[in-house]
């Protein structure tokens, strides 16, 4: 299995990026194909004892500017490392592209120079987020900010499959989010898209109101970009809150540091839970072959982990299944 991974995508490139995936070939039996700029890919691993000579490079002039406009990857950006990993995703060359680079260029990249799925309107992001009970997808998180009633449910269906396919989950519940629980609740798009979930070929649960979102009691959790990207941010604002405040309970006097000692355990299990590197990144859905938007800022575990997400929708088979859920 081919993975391609833009090698100056986010802020850590290209050492954490080359350090990820040295890991992702040692364990996780794939090949890797690196698109970046070929004497500084070289130099950075040789004076960081990395080997790479079992990874292909393929030269990449420059790199997306995340301060540019997307549609640039287009036009300026099209030698830039992302666009090159996108042109040889779209010839076929690899099985699926993981970048933290610019997520708005890496939308409109993948629409246009590898493609969307026949029949999907729009290609949306779909991070995973951390609930009481495990994971639940959020889509589409900032992908879209117009939406229409049936690129919700064409969200629900892709969202569902990557559940059932990668997760495990045998019919994951799908929930509309939406200011009510009543199916009358909402603008115009809400109360369309519910009527139109009710026949789609999805388990719908109906609607979720976002407080419920961290209980766990939905396995995803479908609704417009503008909406799914505030969610997303209040989220990660919430969770890095919450863990500073712990963090300062834990570290403050004696008594503080000894009950710290008594439940470290948990302490530990639970930021394992809420840490972004563990998932890897979050999948943009709809276009031909998976697409993985790493974190901005993550690290060599973070890159790991987005390579064996990225594997795991190969051969969890999710384009198949979405074509086929689209076409019924």
């Amino acid at each position: 299995m081919n993975i391609i991974v833009d090698a100056f995508g986010g802020d850590n490139a290209p050492l954490e990026v080359i350090k990820g995936c040295r890991q992702a070939c040692d364990n996780l039996d794939v090949k890797i194909i690196l698109t970046g700029d070929k004497n500084i890919i070289i130099n950075t691993a040789v004076e960081n004892n990395i080997n790479i000579n079992d990874m292909e490079i393929v030269h990449a002039d420059s790199v997306f500017d995340i301060h540019e406009e997307p549609s640039e990857i287009l036009k300026s950006g099209k030698d830039s490392s992302m666009a090159v990993g996108l042109k040889l995703l779209g010839e076929d060359k690899g099985d699926a592209f993981v970048s933290a680079g610019s997520t708005g260029a890496l939308v409109v990249g993948a629409t246009f120079i590898a493609k969307r799925i026949k029949g999907i309107k729009r290609a949306v992001l779909a991070p995973i987020l951390p609930t009481a009970k495990g994971h639940l997808m959020l889509v589409d998180a900032g992908a879209n900010v117009d939406f229409r009633p049936e690129m919700i449910v064409q969200s629900a269906i892709m969202a569902s499959a990557y559940m059932e396919k990668v997760k495990g989950i045998k019919s994951p519940k799908v929930g509309l989010v939406n200011v009510g629980a009543e199916n009358t609740k909402g603008r115009e798009l809400e109360t369309e898209a519910y009527k139109l979930l009710e026949k789609a070929p999805v388990n719908f649960c109906g609607n979720l109101e976002a407080r419920e979102l961290p209980k766990g009691d939905f396995d995803v959790a479908v609704s417009d970009g503008f909406t799914g990207n505030v969610i997303l941010k209040l989220y990660e604002g919430m969770g890095s809150f919450f863990a500073g405040s712990l963090k300062n309970i834990f570290s403050s006097g004696i008594l503080g540091k000894l009950s710290a000692l008594m439940v470290y355990g948990k302490i530990k299990k639970f930021k394992k839970q809420m840490d972004y590197t563990e998932e890897g990144g979050a999948v943009l859905m709809g276009i031909s072959k998976p697409v993985i938007k790493a974190h901005g800022s993550s690290d060599a575990k973070a890159f790991y982990n987005a390579v064996r997400q990225a594997k795991n929708c190969v051969s969890g088979e999710i384009i198949p299944t979405i074509m086929k859920s689209i076409t019924k």
